[in-house]
């Protein structure tokens, strides 16, 4: 056995994006305790960014030491209890295995189902809470990865605030790369990747709670089902003054990563974020139309950063052209998940992926590929 090296990839599938080097580079540095002052100073700085970057003033605001399927588990975990009815969204992979948490949480799921790439529909939910007076939760996925469609979080939150429940939003595409204001739009509970728009490797999930949210938590009947994610524990580590209480190994180097693509975020400034991943995206569509290609959303739903794309009908082969991206263009391409396998492709424009050299390398190597098939 050797010593490990990757190929150095061009990355525009649904994540991980691009990271930059100096991200990579703050990884490098020596590590030192996860209780050391100077790694705890850092942990602040990290909690004061992610508010920033979530548009809060939420105190619960912190990484959980997973990736973003963590990030889901944990608020599942701590916000239902056994016998809770709670509201799901499904428009796609994504809000599946919402309801797959609440399932395993003990709770009852009442499914709104809208179809793939369409926004979750808001006379569906409302529908929902009048024929279900005693639900709890409303759970619904922000920016659904696996079509590129954006649903109305705001009015949603509305509708589930009117209706006596909690919101509880996966914003793990949404996070960095679209408008997201989570004390404005009144979001209980939030989960992220830092592997999409953050533009970081996979590992860590930032997450956010009001104080709606915290108060259901530390008012619960049951114990939380996951010790790991149980936050009446894990927020002992995460905050208070002076000594922490330990709870686990936090990921040391991950974190430093974090910090750093935070400080990069802090520095374009967010919204100036926004308006980056909304004008690539506008370069992309123009370019993959050219092609032939179609776009899976309606223009006016459709996500910047995650393009779903219908294909021509002279492709025979999808796999393999994403194949030849990948072997002959180091360029990877992400392909259809669950009801859209085999059907689209998605092509993500997240974080440092989001860049004209990019798109420009994209249109051609596909371009390439569809002539030569």
């Amino acid at each position: 056995m050797q010593s490990f090296h990757p190929p150095n990839r061009v990355l525009m599938g649904p994540g991980p994006s691009d990271v930059p080097s100096r991200v990579l580079k703050a990884m490098a540095q020596p590590t030192i305790g996860h209780l050391d002052p100077a790694f705890v100073g850092m942990m602040d700085e990290i909690k004061t960014m992610l508010r920033q970057a979530f548009c809060t003033d939420n105190a619960m605001t912190f990484a959980v030491s997973a990736p973003g399927s963590a990030g889901m588990e944990c608020c599942f975990a701590n916000l239902v209890e056994p016998g809770d009815e709670v509201i799901v969204c499904i428009n796609g992979v994504f809000g599946g295995r919402m309801k797959e948490n609440v399932e395993r949480m003990g709770g009852t799921a009442i499914v709104v189902e809208d179809n793939w790439g369409e926004p979750v529909s808001l006379d569906k939910v409302e529908a929902a809470f009048a024929a279900n007076a005693n639900a709890k939760l409303l759970a619904f996925v922000h920016a659904e990865t696996s079509t590129g469609v954006r649903s109305d979080a705001k009015a949603l939150c509305q509708l589930a605030r009117k209706n006596g429940a909690l919101s509880l939003v996966d914003a793990v595409t949404s996070l960095g790369g679209i408008e997201l204001l989570v004390d404005e739009w009144g979001i209980d509970a939030i989960y992220s990747g830092t592997q999409k728009c953050l533009s970081c490797p996979p590992g860590l999930s930032p997450v956010s709670f009001s104080p709606a949210a915290a108060d259901k938590i530390l008012s619960r009947k049951s114990k939380v089902r996951s010790w790991f994610f149980d936050l009446s524990l894990v927020m002992a580590y995460w905050q208070g003054d002076g000594a922490r209480t330990y709870h686990h190994t936090a990921p040391v180097n991950a974190m430093y990563g974090l910090h750093e693509s935070l400080v990069m975020l802090h520095e374009e400034g967010l919204q100036n974020a926004w308006g980056r991943h909304a004008d690539m995206h506008q370069k992309l569509k123009i370019g993959l139309e050219n092609l032939g290609l179609e776009f899976v959303v309606e223009e006016q739903y459709r996500l910047p950063q995650l393009n779903a794309v219908k294909f021509p009908d002279t492709v025979t082969d999808e796999a393999a052209i994403r194949k030849d991206l990948l072997q002959q263009h180091n360029l990877e391409i992400g392909a259809g998940l669950g009801a859209l396998a085999g059907k689209v492709w998605r092509i993500g424009l997240m974080g440092a992926s989001a860049s004209d050299a990019n798109i420009d390398k994209c249109l051609s190597a596909l371009s390439q590929v569809l002539a030569k098939q």
